[in-house]
């Protein structure tokens, strides 16, 4: 008997010393706490501070000048909306390759790979916070936009037009979403604060109006550009009202222009070293 509960004490309490020994396993970080701590370092930085800042300040300054020097059968909301969102396709896909590439030039990637070494799910926390960044991008666009066309009308003399409704606000975030995508994948791809802001303004600025002088100089290119050019897709989702056609050709200059460049780069990101 007095052996038996000493064995049953010498089982007991290795069990516990065992239990107490074994290390605890660490819990997953959800990934809602990624994204919420990726989207604050995004405007940590006075860089970041300073962009979102020019976000308003270019809204305002758009609205001030389609006013001040914009004809006045021009004044309707859909200019007002529509010339907004210009500088935000601007700004915002800046914001979207430095959220990137601080991992590298910041040398911030030591410490965010070390606690969640999946490279993926910081990436892809980094892409659901850049696309949020668009939802109130977007409200900006059509208040601003609403206040410009009442000012303008009343400044004018004429009538408020309010030629665009509900219908054209997914149009419009889908389009500033894409923008962001383009940063980010210049960010993915080059990882270096000025190669990915270089190489997103000749994506932005020099591609688009060679691939249109084609259009214009080439028959054959003339109804290819809409399958190839995704600047001249982007400025048709401000336009709204696409049909079967035009998704089609939105999805091909997608993913010649965003995804394919965004599955090389990721490749290249997951197996570069971190300094």
């Amino acid at each position: 008997m007095t052996t038996h509960t000493l064995n049953t004490t010498a089982n007991a309490t290795a069990t516990t010393t065992n239990t107490q020994q074994a290390p605890a396993r660490a819990r997953r970080i959800p990934m809602r706490r990624i994204v919420a701590v990726e989207l604050r370092k995004s405007f940590d930085t006075r860089a970041g501070l300073w962009l979102l800042a020019s976000v308003a300040g270019a809204s305002l300054l758009t609205t001030g000048a389609v006013i001040a020097w914009g004809p006045d059968e021009d004044f309707t909301y859909a200019t007002f909306t529509t010339t907004i969102a210009f500088p935000m396709s601007v700004i915002l896909p800046i914001i979207a390759a430095l959220a990137v590439t601080a991992e590298w030039t910041q040398r911030s990637g030591l410490t965010t790979f070390t606690i969640v070494p999946h490279r993926s799910r910081i990436m892809t926390a980094k892409a659901i916070g850049l696309a949020l960044v668009a939802v109130p991008a977007t409200a900006l666009a059509f208040i601003v936009g609403a206040g410009g066309n009442v000012v303008a009308s009343w400044i004018s003399g004429n009538d408020t037009v309010w030629d665009q409704d509900l219908v054209a606000v997914p149009y419009v975030l889908l389009s500033l979403t894409l923008t962001l995508a383009m940063g980010m994948v210049c960010g993915t791809l080059i990882r270096n604060s000025a190669g990915a802001i270089v190489a997103f303004f000749i994506f932005s600025f020099v591609i688009p109006p060679l691939l249109s002088l084609l259009a214009m100089t080439q028959d054959w290119f003339h109804d290819l550009q809409p399958w190839v050019d995704l600047d001249y897709q982007l400025t048709a989702l401000l336009r709204g009202s696409f049909d079967t056609e035009q998704w089609s050709q939105l999805a091909a200059t997608t993913g010649i222009w965003l995804v394919l460049p965004a599955v090389v780069g990721m490749w290249t990101l997951v197996r570069s070293e971190v300094k």
